[in-house]
């Protein structure tokens, strides 16, 4: 990693901290860990993937009608789910910040962008933050086999996604809730992806 890349990383923990409730701090951190250990084993820049990790929920914890307003300033679209659902929005208003704030590129602007909902455009960097953010080591979940997925994640990127999409699907469904269009169109996009070959 890039010693501009290791001192930014600090400046960004300095922030965080002050935004974010120590487990979403915490959980931010795993990430980006998670990230820099995928982002080896599938040759993606070190660098890139330890930023889009540590900042992905750089927006979780904005009250939901000040997201609105960001949104609604900075032409963000938010589709009906996105709007009624308010964990789906800080993927786009989060892209948007580190974008202002830190001048990221659009790789990783993207890969935060999508790891709500994801998207059939994803690129090898924002499928490690999609997976990296249901599998860090921190993680735990009741409905779910995390240690599945961090099995998974390490064999194949698209294996995993597709498992960790089956795997949010179903708990949706369990709770009752709706599911965004996104994740269906990139899980049937993998499959078919996965079938031609």
């Amino acid at each position: 990693m890039k010693k501009e890349t290791e001192e930014l990383i600090e400046k960004i923990k300095v922030e965080l901290k002050e935004i974010l409730s120590e487990r979403r701090y915490n959980h931010s951190v795993s990430v980006m860990n998670k990230c820099i250990e995928l982002a080896e084993i599938y040759n993606v820049d070190v660098d890139e993937a330890a930023l889009a990790g540590l900042t992905h929920d750089i927006a979780k914890e904005i009250p939901y009608e000040e997201s609105l307003k960001i949104a609604e300033n900075n032409n963000i679209y938010l589709d009906d789910i996105e709007k009624k659902y308010t964990y789906l929005v800080h993927g786009k208003i989060g892209a948007h910040i580190v974008k202002e704030k830190y001048g990221f590129n659009e790789r990783i602007q993207n890969a935060i962008k999508f790891h709500t909902t994801t998207s059939p455009d994803m690129d090898n960097l924002a499928k490690i933050l999609f997976v990296a953010d249901k599998t860090e080591d921190i993680r735990k979940d009741d409905l779910i086999d995390v240690d599945e997925q961090r099995r998974v994640a390490k064999e194949n990127l698209d294996d995993a996604m597709i498992l960790i999409i089956n795997n949010t699907i179903k708990k949706l469904i369990f709770d009752g809730s709706l599911i965004h269009p996104g994740e269906v169109y990139t899980r049937n996009y993998l499959i078919m992806k996965k079938n031609n070959k």
